[in-house]
């Protein structure tokens, strides 16, 4: 076995030696003219700032939630969690430091060689740096506790100051992806009302009150909001699919502990179902790799969505290989279960299924919200009949785009547990998340395009330049909305696969929930009513801190020789008032996601959090497909009439005010909600089984 650790640990430093270097490489290039250098320097200056200012927050949340593991749970339970929160915030930060390097140098590519290809892979490399980092820093914390720790089935903990009844090697496991849930829901949360609220108050003062150009660079806004796209859609981004992939590999080896604790797992094969999870998602990062060096190497095109698609499926391929192999190896010699209908091949299947699941989302996702398709096409035209027209085909199109991807979800989840049993739900969540590294990368992408396009604008670089970073800004649109997608898909699927190993963890057999007791669905009723609740606070927040930087804004511009262009406005005021009413606005949302199952649980029960977690999953996978997808529409509905594709209406048209109203609408439904649900019911999953053992033995009502 430790020669399998040591394989995976040489895969991950491989990994992160090629970060090291894509970083060093980008920060040598050229940042362009005087005006680009100073601009980026203030978003890089922002950035920084708002991320120094919001863990100082962060780390004392999980110092303390640290100490309380470690003094009433389990001794180094504290310590794995501070692993986890430091594995994910060193994935969130490298990304976001390449990205804000990376978004300059995008531009002045584009103003040097004029070249679309080029221009891609100078954007490309700085979102390499963002998903490697992801996919290495996340599954080298799970490599390190396996290597000092194990699996030990008898391995009885206890705290420094309390005795409660837990699994030593269980809690070390869970606790660990709880350290990273919990830094990706306060880097959402906070990230999203960052960036939302300088977005729409920047649109709101140039396009609606002001009738100026997007990103001119007389707003004051317009800095606040670039430093958004790398506060959210990089940082946030990056700790949100590092927990998922995470919470997926843990939920493998947890259920694989489960079935040998109940007998349907013989020692030998335990140990090949321990290790194939990790093994996956080791030879994923290899694929990952491989992928990205070769699109990086090859000469692009002018089709910048046919590149960056390449790099996917060079990764998924290298994945399937790497994964048949390592299924082959590690379970055709052992005394299988009978839940294996098709023998050594059933984890691997299990696995394809979530790796054909991430590709149709994406497909689907990318029919949905691209400016390729009809959908997003259809709703542009709709933006000539005026505002109402746009947000109630908007609202259809999110609704439409529900089905199938909750379709393939579901098959792919009812298939794996055919052939492989609870263990393959877990494999088919993994196999989603297996190629992260690429699928972060590609998403990454999206925001350093779209900065890169807002500082060839507010740097006034020639139309010609502008026309190369606005087609990347549109193909990051699209990426970026596939990776919501991507995103909310495999949150259903490791919110699945935690809930099984959840109920798992208490069962005495098969894992069962009764969805007729009262109890469950008094649970399940809760879940679903607080899904709503949470997007309420999430909407409710970002659009009032959005009011107050648009009026604050409008009074910046009104100073003389501003709006004329002669004085520069103001942005620190508008970076410090967006870091301050995010921060302000995180703690209870993030918190609320961690106390819930505590204290639902120490009420009323195991069953009634099962029941919780099932309905909140139900309603949120489509209520987050729907705001991801419908924003995506609206955005690149917008985008459709700036490229003057739809005859006779352009910039400043009744329908591109029009559809500059559902883009605000969007905003928020995309970037704050829909990205924060996956979080959220993630987040209660992982709680409940890192507290599962705890809340069975200390129920109150009973």
């Amino acid at each position: 076995m430790g020669t399998i650790w040591g394989i995976v640990l040489g895969v991950i430093i491989l990994s992160l030696v090629y970060v090291f270097f894509n970083y060093r490489r980008i920060k040598a290039m050229n940042e362009g003219t005087d005006e680009m250098v100073e601009m980026a320097a203030i978003i890089r200056s922002g950035a920084n700032t708002f991320m120094k200012t919001e863990y100082k927050t962060i780390f004392i949340v999980v110092l303390i939630v640290a100490l309380i593991f470690s003094l009433f749970v389990e001794k180094t339970s504290g310590l794995t969690l501070l692993l986890g929160a430091l594995a994910s915030s060193a994935a969130c930060i490298t990304g976001m430091k390449s990205a804000t390097l990376a978004n300059v140098r995008t531009s002045n590519k584009a103003r040097e060689s004029l070249s679309i290809g080029e221009t891609v892979k100078v954007a490309l490399s700085g979102g390499s740096v963002a998903g490697l980092s992801v996919q290495a820093f996340g599954l080298l914390g799970l490599v390190v506790i396996l290597f000092i720790w194990g699996i030990d089935h008898d391995a009885s903990g206890s705290g420094f100051l309390l005795s409660l009844k837990c699994n030593a090697s269980t809690m070390r496991i869970t606790t660990y992806s709880l350290g990273c849930s919990l830094v990706a829901m306060f880097n959402r949360v906070a990230g999203g009302n960052y960036t939302k609220a300088a977005d729409i108050s920047s649109d709101i003062l140039a396009k609606i009150r002001h009738d100026l150009p997007e990103d001119d660079s007389r707003v004051p806004n317009v800095i606040a909001d670039f430093i958004g796209d790398n506060v959210n859609d990089i940082a946030g981004n990056c700790s949100d699919l590092l927990e998922s992939f995470v919470a997926t590999t843990a939920a493998g080896i947890l259920i694989a502990s489960t079935l040998f604790k109940t007998g349907s797992l013989s020692s030998s094969a335990f140990d090949s179902a321990m290790m194939y999870p990790v093994i996956l998602a080791g030879g994923g990062l290899l694929g990952c790799l491989l992928a990205l060096i070769i699109v990086q190497k090859k000469k692009m095109g002018d089709n910048p969505s046919k590149e960056l698609n390449s790099a996917t499926y060079i990764s998924a391929f290298f994945t399937l290989v790497l994964g048949l192999i390592s299924s082959y190896m590690l379970f055709s010699k052992v005394e299988l279960p009978s839940s294996f209908l098709i023998g050594w091949a059933s984890p691997w299947v299990s696995a394809v299924l979530g790796i054909i699941s991430g590709v149709a989302i994406g497909m689907i996702t990318e029919y949905y919200t691209s400016t390729d398709y009809k959908p997003t096409q259809i709703l542009a035209g709709m933006a000539t009949e005026g505002e109402a027209f746009v947000i109630t085909k908007g609202d259809a199109i999110g609704s439409r785009s529900c089905l199938l991807p909750v379709l393939f979800i579901a098959i792919s989840l009812f298939i794996s547990g055919k052939i492989s049993g609870t263990y393959g739900i877990a494999l088919a969540s993994l196999g989603m998340l297996s190629f992260v590294g690429t699928t972060v990368s590609i998403d990454a992408f999206g925001p350093i395009a779209d900065n890169a396009g807002g500082l060839a604008e507010s740097c006034h670089l020639p139309h010609d330049v502008r026309i190369i970073t606005d087609k990347l800004d549109a193909v990051g649109n699209t990426t970026a909305a596939i990776g919501k997608g991507f995103a909310i898909g495999s949150a259903a699927f490791a919110t699945v696969s935690l809930i099984v190993a959840y109920v798992g963890s208490y069962s005495s057999g098969e894992p069962i929930l009764n969805i007729a007791s009262f109890v469950v669905v008094a649970g399940g009723i809760l879940g679903g009513a607080l899904v709503e609740y949470f997007s309420a606070i999430l909407t409710d927040n970002t659009i009032d801190s959005a009011k107050k930087m648009a009026d604050d804004g409008d009074k910046l511009l009104s100073i003389p020789g501003v709006l004329e262009g002669r004085v520069k406005p103001d942005y620190n005021t508008m970076i410090k008032t967006a870091t301050e009413e995010a921060l302000r606005k995180m703690l209870f949302p993030s918190i609320l996601a961690l106390v819930i199952p505590v204290v639902g649980g120490l009420l009323f029960g195991v069953e009634f959090i099962g029941g919780l977690l099932v309905g909140a999953t139900i309603v949120a996978i489509p209520r987050a497909i729907f705001m991801g997808n419908s924003g995506g529409a609206f955005d690149n509905a917008k985008k459709f009439i700036e490229e003057e594709r739809l005859e006779g209406h352009g910039k400043g048209s009744a329908a591109h005010k029009a559809a500059v109203v559902g883009d605000t609408v969007g905003d928020t439904r995309k970037d704050v909600v829909g990205v924060a649900l996956d979080i959220f019911i993630k987040s209660m999953s992982t709680v409940a089984n890192t507290l599962g053992g705890v809340i069975r033995n200390f129920t109150l009502i009973k």
